[in-house]
């Protein structure tokens, strides 16, 4: 297995940020089998939506009307509503895997890997990127 951490600026407003890029050039050249994408954190999620449509604002409204950032939740630390960003990894995993064809992935045509990032407390978060040959 092939493995690499890679740092992703988030800032300090939830957020979806596109990693497509990055892992199309981890994984370029490597031939046929899975990509893994995990992020090592308990408040981010990994998605594999259509960007720039505004798909990516969807999902944070989306996530906004399921999971409140209010005073309901039981995990208290951090921002208001924090909690919630505990909560978020349930409804989007932290992790995704994917096929890889000839060294490259084998998405859709509006298909991303996104990093979903509710936490605004946290301004960078880590991404292993892992390959398994075919």
């Amino acid at each position: 297995m092939r493995t690499e951490v890679i740092t992703v600026r988030t800032g300090s407003r939830p957020v979806v940020r596109d990693i497509t890029d990055e892992a199309a050039r981890f994984v370029a050249g490597q031939g046929d089998g899975l990509l893994h994408v995990f992020v090592p954190h308990a408040t981010a999620g990994v998605a594999i939506i259509e960007t720039g449509a505004g798909s990516d604002d969807d999902l944070l409204r989306a996530l906004d009307d399921v999971l409140p950032a209010d005073d309901r939740w039981a995990h208290r630390h951090g921002s208001p509503g924090h909690g919630r960003d505990h909560v978020m990894p349930a409804f989007v995993a932290p992790y995704a895997t994917l096929p890889v064809i000839g060294g490259k992935i084998a998405l859709g045509t509006w298909q991303s890997i996104c990093l979903v990032d509710p936490n605004g407390d946290n301004s960078t978060r880590q991404v292993r990127l892992s390959f398994v040959q075919g």
